[in-house]
């Protein structure tokens, strides 16, 4: 970031069960830039990550962290992060993932497209396909719930359930945050539609995304349920939003 764009950035990261990486990740995402600042999001880790993230706070003075009771999923993380970014005074928050999914060398370019952008998405899809140590059922379902939801939604987003992306404080300022409730792919898919819908301007960036938890999936039948009619949701609400004023007329 130069001094004639100075931004304020705060990274948030949802943890469970991280204390492998958090360190690590925490030092590299600080040694980009000093302005950056970090907010942990921990959802109560038995291994101890809420202990290590309050010690890299004592250490650094820009590590801050939110404890959670327990495990109460990934978008209510989320909506808790940015709405305690924001208090804290971020012009820009990003949200990644803290296994190194999402490579922290990436931030700077983020930064520098939010010269002209709101919101810029980390995407896989942008150039042909770059996923790493996923199943292709997963790459599949990843995929096409991408294409699936631009069909209904009419986003042109490569992209749409990307969990790496950046924000400008005046998109989220705009969005109302406590009236989404929806966890997994449909936060992410939700928050790219309220952007769009407010008009914001939205970017996307390739990236390469490498599973570290190869073999493994995150994903339900409930949270892929929850995605397949929020598509429908979103439209048939923005549907609705479009017809009433004019039945006021």
């Amino acid at each position: 970031m130069s001094p004639s764009n100075p931004l304020q950035p705060i990274v948030v990261i949802p943890t469970y069960n991280e204390r492998d990486n958090l360190e690590r990740l925490a030092r590299q995402i600080l040694s980009l830039d000093p302005a950056i600042r970090l907010l942990v999001v921990d959802d109560n880790s038995p291994d101890g990550t809420g202990q290590l993230a309050e010690q890299l706070a004592a250490e650094t003075g820009r590590v801050s962290v939110l404890h959670r009771a327990g495990k109460l999923g990934l978008g209510s993380a989320y909506r808790e992060g940015f709405a305690r970014a924001l208090a804290m005074g971020a012009d820009v928050v990003v949200q990644m993932d803290a296994d190194f999914s999402h490579d922290p060398s990436i931030l700077p370019l983020f930064f520098e497209k939010m010269r002209d952008f709101d919101l810029v998405i980390g995407s896989r899809y942008k150039n042909g396909v770059s996923v790493v140590n996923w199943p292709l059922r997963r790459l599949m379902l990843s995929y096409f719930a991408s294409v699936y939801t631009r069909i209904i939604t009419g986003l042109t987003i490569s992209d749409c359930t990307s969990g790496f992306k950046c924000f400008r404080a005046a998109a989220l300022q705009a969005i109302d945050l406590a009236s989404i409730r929806s966890d997994g792919y449909s936060f992410q898919i939700e928050m790219n539609y309220r952007s769009v819908e407010r008009g914001f301007r939205v970017t996307e960036v390739p990236i390469i995304f490498i599973d570290r938890h190869a073999g493994t999936s995150k994903m339900s039948k409930r949270i892929v349920r929850e995605a397949v009619l929020m598509v429908w949701k979103l439209k048939l609400g923005s549907l609705l939003r479009q017809l009433l004023p004019k039945r006021r007329g």
